[in-house]
């Protein structure tokens, strides 16, 4: 089956590992580490890999919410994301290929799998690999999207000043 094999070469690229770690450095209840503290997309955009990490929240709160958002406004498979998060994929991770997918007029399979060729160097060079990143159409499309997907969750989310400017009837 080819989404297993993908799954298996995807955890043992130690994909998962940075995903599943956590932040036991002897950060104290009382002072909560920020999320992308322990976690980063590394996109190169200090915005995005901001509300990237809210979304490995959300998702651990509302998976089913999260899945739904993927399959309707992404355009992935139910099936293929299921099979990811349960491999221990960070929801941010997969939310991201399949944002990066739609925007390119691909799969998220396919993003997927130009992640796995080198995930220790992070979405900025995944998606420079792809012509999506900083600065390109497709990179403005997938932050747009974010906050679209923001707003279907009722998650309040800040824009930046680029975002502002293209959603102007909006606040924050």
């Amino acid at each position: 089956m080819p989404t297993r094999s993908v799954l298996i070469a995807w955890l043992m690229a130690g994909v998962c590992t940075p995903a599943m770690a956590q932040d036991a450095a002897g950060t104290q209840a009382s002072e909560p580490a920020p999320a992308v503290a322990v976690w980063s997309a590394a996109t190169g955009d200090d915005w995005l890999d901001t509300w990237l990490a809210d979304v490995n929240t959300y998702a651990g709160r509302y998976r089913g919410a999260f899945v739904d958002e993927l399959v309707r406004y992404q355009g992935a498979p139910r099936a293929f994301v299921t099979e990811l998060l349960d491999a221990g994929a960070r929801p941010a991770d997969v939310y991201l290929a399949c944002a990066t997918a739609r925007a390119l007029g691909r799969t998220c399979r396919e993003v997927v799998g130009e992640w796995r060729r080198d995930p220790a160097a992070g979405w900025r060079e995944v998606l420079a690999r792809l012509d999506a990143g900083r600065g390109t159409e497709t990179f403005a499309r997938v932050r747009r999207g974010l906050v679209s997907s923001f707003d279907r969750w009722a998650r309040p989310i800040r824009l930046d000043a680029a975002l502002r400017r293209a959603f102007p009837d909006r606040e924050g």
